[in-house]
C-alpha cells in the first residue's frame, strides 16, 4: 500500500490517477472530506498519522508549503519549515514506527540553486546551494530525512524536479500559455536559454519507478524531459499549438532584464530569461530510467489540457 500525501494537488491528482491505472493500491490524504480519499485534516507536526500509516508500504510525500512569487509571510523561512521540515519529519517518525520500508520525498531543483550558467547543468550530487527560503526549508528537509534513515533503516529516496507542466497546471506557465494562445508578440526572439522542465506525467512515472526501485533507496534524483527548450522556443510552441502568430521580437536580453528590474520584477524575469537545467544521467544510469513521454507530445498534452478548461 503506497500512501500518498499532498493528492489533491496538481501533482497529485496525475499520481493517483496513473497508480489507478497500473492497478496499484494507494491512499490518498487530503485536509478535507473528499469522495476516495481520507481526510487528514490541516497538517502540522502534531498531526495523528496512525490511521492513515496501516498497512502502508510506502509513502510518496507531495504535501508541502509551495513557493510562491508575492509572499504574505512576515518570516517566510519560519512557515516553510513548519510544514516542509517539522510537518515532514513528523510524519516519517510515524512512518518508522509504523513499519514503513521507504520514504519518497517529493522535493525541489531550487535545493540546487536558481540558475545555471550556459551550457552546464545541475547534477544531483551536486552540493545544496539553495537561495530562497523554500529551497533552504527543502534542502534541511532532504538531510533530516537522509540522517532519519541512517538512524532507523527506513529508506528514503528524493526526487527533485525542475517546473511541472500538465494538464490542469496553473501559476507563471499558465499565463504563458494564455499570452500565447492570443497572438500576442513576445519579446523573446534573442533568447537562447535554456530551461528543463518536466511533464507531469514523466515525473509521476518515476515516483512510481522509485517506490519499490532497489537501486533508488538513500540516492537523490533529477528529473525532466531531456529536453531543454529555450523560452523563444517554448512561446513558438506553445503558439503553433494554439493556432496563433506567435511573433517574437528580438530584443536583447539584457534590456528586458534592466525593465524588469526597474519594474520591480527581476525575480520573474530570470524565470523567463536565464538558465536553468538538470542533467537526468543518473537517473537514467542508476534506474534505467528515461521520460516515457517526449517533450512535444507532453506539451501538446499541456496545451490540450488548457483548452478543454474553462
Amino acid at each position: 500500500m503506497i500512501l500518498v500525501t499532498g493528492a489533491t494537488g496538481f501533482v497529485g491528482r496525475h499520481l493517483c490517477a496513473l497508480l489507478r491505472e497500473r492497478g496499484l493500491a494507494y491512499r490518498a490524504i487530503s485536509r478535507h472530506p473528499r469522495q476516495g480519499h481520507l481526510a487528514i485534516g490541516e497538517m502540522s507536526a502534531g498531526t495523528d498519522w496512525s490511521a492513515a500509516l496501516q498497512g502502508v508500504t510506502c509513502i510518496i510525500h507531495l504535501a508541502a508549503r509551495v513557493h510562491v512569487m508575492q509572499e504574505t509571510e512576515n518570516d517566510p523561512l519560519s512557515a516553510f519549515r513548519a510544514m516542509n521540515i517539522e510537518t515532514t519529519l513528523s510524519l516519517a517518525r510515524q512512518a518508522v514506527s509504523s513499519g514503513v520500508k521507504r520514504f519518497v520525498f517529493v522535493s525541489s531543483v531550487k535545493v540546487n540553486g536558481e540558475r545555471t550558467e550556459a551550457g552546464q547543468a545541475f547534477h544531483a550530487d551536486d552540493l545544496p546551494a539553495p537561495e530562497d527560503p523554500y529551497g533552504v526549508s527543502k534542502a534541511e528537509a532532504e538531510a533530516a530525512l537522509l540522517a532519519l534513515s541512517k538512524q532507523t533503516g527506513m529508506e528514503v529516496v528524493i526526487v527533485r524536479p525542475p517546473l511541472v507542466h500538465g494538464p490542469g497546471v496553473g501559476a507563471n506557465f499558465a499565463a504563458l500559455m494564455r499570452w500565447a494562445a492570443r497572438g500576442i508578440p513576445s519579446p523573446f526572439g534573442a533568447c537562447n536559454n535554456s530551461r528543463s522542465l518536466v511533464y507531469v506525467g514523466n515525473l509521476c512515472d518515476l515516483l512510481c519507478a522509485v517506490v519499490d526501485h532497489p537501486r533508488a533507496a538513500g540516492e537523490v534524483f533529477l528529473v525532466s524531459d531531456g529536453y531543454d527548450p529555450s523560452t523563444r522556443e517554448l512561446f513558438q510552441h506553445l503558439s503553433r499549438l494554439r493556432d496563433a502568430r506567435g511573433i517574437q521580437l528580438p530584443i536583447p536580453p539584457a534590456l528586458l532584464r534592466a525593465v524588469a528590474s526597474v519594474l520591480g520584477k527581476s525575480s520573474y524575469a530570470e524565470r523567463l530569461l536565464g538558465n536553468l537545467q538538470v542533467d537526468i544521467g543518473k537517473t537514467r544510469d542508476l534506474l534505467g530510467w528515461s521520460p516515457p513521454i517526449a517533450f512535444p507530445e507532453g506539451l501538446r498534452r499541456t496545451v490540450e489540457g488548457a483548452r478543454s478548461e474553462p
